[in-house]
């Protein structure tokens, strides 16, 4: 599983640090280093400077240039990154060049890297942000899974940030920082650790281990439901899914500041699909491995739920992570199947592989326990949602006010949200001959008729956001903060969006 990294401040000359990998950073463009690079290229006798004439150097954000001092100051090696263009700088941008800069050290050998806190001088960014933003592009882009491997990678781990700064007076808002971008980027790599693991592994009754180990450490108050208990309450949409496989249910609720009545309360619901197969409406066999990863809505809220409560956070959280799988076996639903949810409504299942939101349905209306002032959950839930925004936003639909903050917690942190609209209309799509709503309206619009349908099991009056986030779960090819593998979507999402609540 992933590995804490230590962070240290240090006060002084950036010239004068004897490191294995210093990173310092230029914007596209800027012919004439100034501040921290200003006064490496100096101690270096202008080769930054040079490098940039030559045209070998351009600033670019995906680019980086290795310098070697030859003894002129005690670094073994100078990484400068580029800041691509000052106009489109942004916190985002920080953290791609702090991956970038961090694996090109982890890949010359580097176990220390010293760094600069980017953006915080000539780029104008706060400094407690920037730092942040540092330290989650620097974790984030080192994070690698290899759990379940037996051979070594011959690249070490770079197990020690450490930030250099001349002023003293910036020393705290840079731990501060740090720390906060320590807590959320490595409760992000927990998110992803879960959801990398296969699903002989990460099975239902193993993902509630793992939650109620986490929260054990954490602080938070664990409680996690068996099958016999989920079914007497009533969760029956739930339970429809769990019944086809040899690995019963668990369902998972965190809470954070548990009892305080006085704090405003807010509800985090997740789906986790630890492998989902489609049920008797069985998926292709091509790439069917990849649904191991259809839990990765719950991971994302097992990894706030962590995050939060290291960052002890104001509020009253409650986080619930209905887990199952969803196969074919002799006891599964069947197309045709009527059963009885939660919040008392039947529904005709026309799919089992619609299954996400019969496990959701039941877990929002459990969530009236807590009187929440708001809910949001979010899913790895249709393909639709996928083809319609890609991996470049998860939809969203709910309570506009929920959407507008949702987005700009979205735009802070790069995991984008987009709103999607959830007309009544839509509802035409969902109704069934035999009972109260049908589980699937068909390819047409079939991201806002499963937010319709989730809707009708929202408790009434509690404003509530749903966010399918089917394109996100997973990235193909590797980004520079975006390994390949899963993403651990949302973990930041909700930390940025619930750190700014009271706002």
């Amino acid at each position: 599983m992933f590995k804490e990294m230590q962070i240290e401040v240090l006060t002084g000359s950036i010239t004068v640090q004897k490191a294995e990998a210093l990173i310092v950073n230029l914007f596209e463009g800027v012919t004439t280093p100034a501040g921290a690079t200003g006064a490496v290229d100096a101690a270096l006798g202008g080769q930054i400077s040079r490098v940039v004439a030559g045209g070998d150097f351009k600033g670019k954000v995906d680019e980086t240039a290795v310098l070697y001092p030859d003894g002129k100051i005690p670094a073994a090696r100078v990484i400068v990154a580029g800041l691509g263009k000052r106009e489109k700088f942004t916190y985002d941008i920080v953290r791609k060049v702090a991956a970038t800069a961090a694996k090109k050290a982890r890949d010359l050998g580097a176990t220390v890297i010293h760094t600069v806190v980017h953006g915080a001088g000539v780029g104008g960014l706060d400094i407690e942000k920037a730092a942040q933003a540092v330290t989650e592009g620097t974790i984030l882009g080192l994070y690698r899974f290899r759990e379940l491997k037996t051979e070594k990678d011959d690249r070490s781990d770079v197990h020690c940030l450490v930030f250099v700064e001349q002023d003293v007076a910036k020393v705290q808002a840079i731990e501060r920082g740090a720390k906060a971008g320590q807590v959320v980027a490595e409760s992000a790599c927990f998110a992803r650790d879960l959801a990398n693991l296969p699903a002989n592994v990460l099975t239902p009754e193993r993902m509630a281990e793992i939650a109620s180990n986490m929260a054990g450490i954490t602080g938070l108050t664990a409680k996690v439901l068996d099958e016999t208990e989920i079914a007497q309450l009533g969760m029956n949409a739930y339970m429809s899914v769990a019944r086809g496989s040899h690995h019963p249910p668990r369902f998972i609720v965190l809470e954070h500041n548990a009892g305080t009545a006085d704090l405003p309360c807010v509800a985090l619901v997740g789906k986790a699909v630890t492998f989902d197969s489609g049920g008797i409406s069985l998926k292709p066999g091509e790439g069917m491995e990849a649904m191991k990863g259809d839990m990765a809505g719950g991971a994302a809220v097992l990894g706030a739920m962590r995050a939060i409560a290291l960052l002890g956070l104001p509020l009253r959280v409650i986080g619930l992570v209905p887990a199952t799988e969803n196969m074919p076996g002799g006891g599964a639903s069947k197309p045709g199947d009527v059963v009885k949810a939660l919040m008392g409504l039947t529904i005709e299942i026309i799919s089992t592989d619609a299954e996400g939101r019969l496990c959701l349905a039941d877990a929002l209306t459990y969530a009236r326990e807590w009187k929440p002032e708001a809910i949001f959950d979010i899913a790895t839930l249709t393909g639709a949602c996928s083809v319609a925004l890609g991996s470049q936003a998860a939809g969203a639909m709910g309570d506009q006010r929920l959407l507008d903050v949702l987005v700009e917690a979205g735009d802070a942190t790069g995991e984008r949200v987009w709103p999607l609209p959830l007309f009544e209309e839509y509802d035409e799509q969902i109704k069934s001959d035999v009972a109260d709503v049908k589980n699937s309206g068909g390819r047409p619009a079939g991201a806002l008729t499963a937010g319709r349908f989730l809707r009708k099991f929202v408790p009434g009056g509690i404003p509530w956001a749903h966010i399918d986030m089917a394109g996100m779960s997973r990235e193909d090819k590797g980004r520079p903060y975006i390994p390949k593998g899963a993403t651990g979507y949302g973990v930041r999402l909700f930390v940025e969006l619930l750190r700014n609540w009271e706002k």
